[in-house]
């Protein structure tokens, strides 16, 4: 008896070191009792397609308490937070609405208290975000710019996927007050849409139009539905173990950890196998969620499309984590004055965001630098006015990536991460306006310049930046000059067809680079991660940067064999049309139930073969 009492407790408690995980057996067992239970409430009394308002509310109900519990058990007391997000949320949404009525009847505008509840909501969403998440880099900056010494004695745990349940609380308060979406009937069906637990701790962030009308939604779930369903969870749980834990540990972790440990080749290659695993974390969890909603006959957002098949960085935008970027479009970018102009608010954001850097730049070159761009924008403000609508429109994107990376973490490495993704988005919209030959003569001058500089002041970052822009810069002659004699002729879809592999390649290598500052700044303790997150940036790039040794790379490539056999497996059937994908998924979702167990079971053997000893958490759960 005793033995069981204490199962029970451990069942029911916090255990931080065993957090709910969906590649975890408890997980699955915990899934089974809840669907069990789902099950039931939607079946009893009837028919699904005749689900009475209170069935839908029990359901409603349970799905919230049941998601409740899962928050406990990954992040533990810390589910008091979700409940006050929860209530402030709807009860904003419920004031939207009585002064909305209120206006209606008595014919005086409530706009202006509207809006400031709106406000208000946002602020006290935000504050809590910043207080959990930035009170470590905000205290770093006044210090260093006040000359204090003043620190946060009691650590602070940042809780799981507050950044998620943040911003999917913030477009509930904006779309209610611009009447977008009408405000759930009850806190039990506001609360079931804050806390879904198959999204809730890393997304995909679901907005309320997208989500409230299913919560007066008959359950349907239908045969081929169900097997659309248990693929994408099996296909989440092989993205997840097989390609992203297994490159994690056999690889990437090991080169990341000590880059001054292993050889040039090896740097640069845990650079484009990182970009890998990553893609592999993120999208095999949502995958798996979107399966498990799928299960209970509701439908989360595609949040990924084959990222690494866009040609440039803003295509690329389009396909990664598809939910905040047209979160951050719809709530920022357009606010800012997104195409159209540019706002205080756009230049405000730049200029904090650069004098921030400028005054916790440890070196001289990153203060010159930041001065430099600072002097070279406003003279290119000042020299060319009836190009301001196209700049404050690059001045927008540049500050939606800047807080987009500052949104995945509180450090200067996200920053950096953002910035080099702001500055890539606007590489590309000015390159591909520019005609052939005067892109070959734009790369050739980039490419004289910083083969001058490294010349002049010799160092690995310049280095690595003169290779690079030697390799682009004969790719690009060539690819235009092919270009320009296949045009008219046969054969000028090969071309065009070769210029789409090298765009590509590219765009997959510079998103690759960046991400040298997204994993650097990853898995640390705020209190550390400026440091020495900037400290394995520099580095690697120390490394990539270096004279490389071409004979070791035959011995590492099969030293390594198994992980770049996996890493080519991975890109490869990334890579694979969409048509394909989706015909083997109906394939899939159409087999006999029989045959289709069989296949989930042996898909689960094979998986169960690459498990680690110690489980890797997602990597956006820290987000």
């Amino acid at each position: 008896m005793t033995d069981f009492l204490t199962y029970l407790t451990n069942l029911f408690s916090f255990d931080s070191d065993h957090p709910l995980l969906f590649t975890q057996f408890h997980f699955w067992a915990f899934f089974f009792i809840v669907y069990t239970g789902f099950c039931l409430i939607v079946s009893v009394g009837g028919g699904t397609a005749q689900m009475t308002r209170a069935r839908r509310l029990w359901r409603n109900g349970y799905l919230f308490f049941v998601s409740l519990f899962f928050y406990y058990k990954t992040s533990g007391n810390y589910v008091a937070l979700l409940i006050f997000a929860t209530v402030v949320g709807y009860f904003l949404g419920v004031r939207f609405d009585r002064l909305g009525q209120r206006e209606a009847a008595s014919g005086r505008s409530t706009r202006s208290r509207r809006k400031a509840l709106m406000v208000a909501g946002v602020v006290v969403n935000l504050a809590v975000l910043c207080y959990f998440k930035y009170a470590y880099f905000f205290t770093d900056i006044f210090n260093t710019i006040a000359n204090a010494h003043y620190s946060i004695a009691n650590a602070i745990i940042l809780p799981v996927g507050i950044s998620f349940f943040t911003f999917q609380n913030i477009s509930y308060i904006v779309d209610v007050y611009k009447g977008k979406v009408r405000h759930a009937d009850n806190i039990l069906d506001f609360g079931f849409y804050t806390t879904f637990f198959p999204q809730l701790v890393a997304g995909p962030i679901i907005r309320a139009d997208q989500f409230i009308p299913q919560l007066y939604r008959p359950f349907h779930l239908g045969r081929r539905q169900f097997g659309i369903a248990l693929f994408w969870v099996m296909n989440g749980l092989f993205k997840k173990i097989i390609l992203s834990d297994y490159l994690a540990v056999s690889f990437v972790d090991r080169v990341f950890d000590n880059p001054l440990l292993y050889t040039s080749f090896e740097n640069f290659a845990a650079l484009l196998v990182y970009s890998l695993q990553v893609y592999a974390d993120f999208s095999g969890y949502t995958d798996i969620a979107i399966g498990v909603a799928m299960l209970m006959g509701f439908y989360l957002p595609k949040n990924f499309n084959s990222p690494y098949k866009a040609t440039n960085p803003a295509g690329f935008w389009k396909r990664w984590h598809i939910s905040l970027s047209n979160w951050l479009k719809d709530y920022l970018y357009i606010p800012l004055g997104g195409n159209r102009n540019g706002t205080a608010s756009s230049y405000l954001i730049l200029g904090i965001m650069l004098a921030v850097v400028a005054l916790m730049a440890k070196t001289a070159w990153v203060t010159i630098t930041v001065a430099s761009l600072i002097a070279l924008l406003a003279l290119l403000f000042l020299c060319f006015p009836r190009h301001r609508r196209e700049f404050a429109t690059n001045l927008n994107n540049f500050d939606t990536m800047l807080l987009g990376g500052m949104w995945h973490g509180a450090s200067f490495n996200f920053i950096t991460w953002g910035a080099l993704n702001g500055l890539g988005i606007l590489v590309y919209k000015n390159w591909k306006r520019l005609r052939p030959m005067a892109r070959m003569l734009a790369i050739a001058v980039l490419y004289g310049v910083v083969r001058i500089l490294s010349r002049q002041f010799p160092c690995p970052a310049l280095n690595m930046f003169e290779f690079a822009f030697r390799v682009i810069a004969i790719a690009i002659v060539v690819l235009e000059h092919l270009g320009m004699i296949a045009s008219g002729t046969k054969y000028h879809t090969a071309a065009s067809r070769l210029y789409l592999v090298w765009n590509t390649f590219f765009c997959f290598c510079f998103i690759s680079f960046t991400r040298l500052f997204f994993r650097s700044g990853s898995n640390l303790n705020p209190a550390e991660a400026n440091e020495t997150a900037w400290r394995t940036a520099t580095q690697m790039v120390e490394r990539i940067g270096s004279p490389w040794n071409w004979h070791q790379i035959p011995a590492i490539l099969d030293n390594y064999a198994p992980v770049f056999v996996v890493f080519l497996i991975g890109m490869i059937i990334h890579w694979l049309p969409e048509r394909f994908k989706r015909r083997y998924r109906l394939w899939f979702a159409q087999m006999p139930l029989w045959l289709m167990l069989l296949v989930v079971v042996a898909g689960v053997f094979v998986v169960y073969q690459f498990i680690t000893a110690d489980l890797q958490p997602f990597i956006y759960f820290q987000f």
